[in-house]
């Protein structure tokens, strides 16, 4: 009897599995798969344990753990991600968002929330214990080339992190999910935040559905990485900017101390 059982449930769990979207299954296996590849090989815990004592008689270590993360989640997320849409989906990347879509309504809705951050940031980065979190590699405070490589990985880390939820994920389940590919993809972006600052993680939560919705109105993930990128980019100039002229006042006279600190 109890092996009659166990059969039946099989066959019902085989049957199940067959009825499965296929294509479904695969974006969420990848993405588990390759997020978790991020968390063990690619990421700077995995520098840190593993390879940082043969870079410490560099001049910066640490540009390279950074760099090393950027480069290996990039590698990760956008070149093996474009291999399974290429070879294992068999369809064109540009129907993962490669492609520039309505330029019109990306770049208008980009620069109106560019604008929008960065005058938040403006305000948000009056606190000398925001300044001094970001950007979070210190030795980028106070060197400008320093500060230009890390923010050059950090687009091609953006692009990586653009291309896996808001592309990937995001058009791979739009024919199955409609709408609902947004909240999707939004809950294991909003996750990746945890540990950073309470209101940045917060916030991830309205930017993830945000950069969602830009992402299916445009056909592009273009404007996602230069409105992501851009917020970065902002906030680590201003911090940085901040912690070089212990400025950190809100007035037009704050304003002109930290452009002086540019020249």
């Amino acid at each position: 009897m109890e092996n009659f059982k166990l059969k039946t449930e099989l066959k019902g769990l085989i049957e199940i599995i067959k009825g499965l979207d296929r294509k479904v299954v695969l974006i969420f296996l990848s993405v588990a798969l390759l997020q978790t590849i991020s968390f063990y090989y690619t990421s700077r815990r995995f520098f840190r344990s593993n390879l940082f004592e043969d870079f410490q008689s560099y001049t910066d270590p640490y540009l390279i753990e950074y760099m090393y993360w950027f480069i290996g989640d990039f590698f990760t997320f956008f070149i093996l991600g474009s291999i399974i849409i290429k070879f294992g989906f068999k369809e064109k990347l540009s129907d993962y968002g490669l492609q520039f879509g309505d330029v019109k309504v990306g770049l208008s809705f980009s620069l109106l929330f560019l604008l929008v951050m960065i005058i938040l940031v403006w305000f948000v980065s009056a606190t000398p214990v925001f300044a001094e979190k970001y950007p979070h590699l210190l030795s980028a405070k106070s060197d400008w080339d320093t500060l230009f490589i890390y923010e050059a990985g950090m687009l091609l880390y953006m692009i990586a992190w653009e291309f896996i939820w808001r592309g990937f994920m995001l058009f791979g389940l739009e024919k199955r999910f409609g709408g609902y590919a947004v909240l999707m993809q939004m809950i294991p972006f909003v996750i990746l935040h945890n540990g950073k600052p309470f209101l940045e993680t917060l916030g991830a939560i309205f930017g993830g559905i945000a950069l969602g919705i830009l992402a299916l109105r445009t056909r592009s993930i273009y404007y996602c990485v230069v409105t992501h990128i851009g917020v970065m980019f902002s906030i680590d100039v201003i911090s940085s900017l901040r912690f070089r002229a212990n400025d950190y006042g809100i007035g037009f006279t704050s304003i002109v101390n930290l452009i002086k600190q540019i020249f």
